[in-house]
């Protein structure tokens, strides 16, 4: 897969489902893939203040609490250095458009023009790879692609490798040979801009 440029395949762990309705992101990770190789001795994994109190159904799904964030960073430094690890790469993520869309709202709390790069969807690649399957979620994929579950999902860095595994394994199954070709089977469309 030496075609493929790098990657950086991310996921965050929010307050809620609704960046647009005051939720905020509450962790980030992510992890590079080199020359089709996953580059996890070098990840990006920190929590995020979101200067707002965690509700309890966040907390059940990805068993982070107000005491975690109280002293992590805010979104203001951990998005510039995030887009500093996965500069000159593509992103990826699996439902991209939940991920962007935070990144997308979150970037207006930062100084300055932050402009994001190119993303793609695994789930929409799985959609492709797997036309004949209903489900799409990342642990149906992963069991599809004969992957182990961690212990700890719903965290971002456990789902972050989780993902960047099954993506190499659908890129193989697809025998996709060209970005191009990826492009057409993993695109999101574009969110809209405020």
């Amino acid at each position: 897969m030496s075609f493929l440029p790098p990657f950086t395949v991310f996921d965050v762990e929010t307050t809620g489902l609704d960046p647009k309705r005051g939720h905020r992101i509450i962790e980030i990770a992510a992890v590079r893939i080199e020359g089709g190789v996953i580059q996890g001795e070098t990840a990006f994994q920190t929590y995020v203040n979101p200067e707002r109190l965690i509700p309890w159904e966040a907390k059940q799904v990805n068993k982070i609490d107000d005491t975690m964030v109280a002293n992590a960073p805010t979104i203001d430094q951990v998005l510039p250095q995030f887009l500093t690890f996965a500069e000159g790469s593509t992103l990826l993520a699996h439902n991209a458009n939940f991920d962007m869309g935070f990144l997308q709202v979150e970037k207006d709390f930062c100084w300055g023009y932050v402009d994001l790069p190119e993303c793609l969807c695994s789930l929409v690649l799985s959609r492709s790879i797997f036309p004949q399957e209903f489900r799409h979620n990342l642990d149906v994929l992963a069991l599809r692609c004969g992957l182990v579950l961690p212990t700890d999902r719903h965290r971002a860095l456990p789902d972050v490798l989780l993902t960047a595994q099954a993506f190499l394994k659908m890129m193989e199954k697809g025998n996709i040979r060209s970005l191009d070709e990826l492009r057409k089977r993993a695109a999101v469309k574009q969110l809209a801009r405020n």
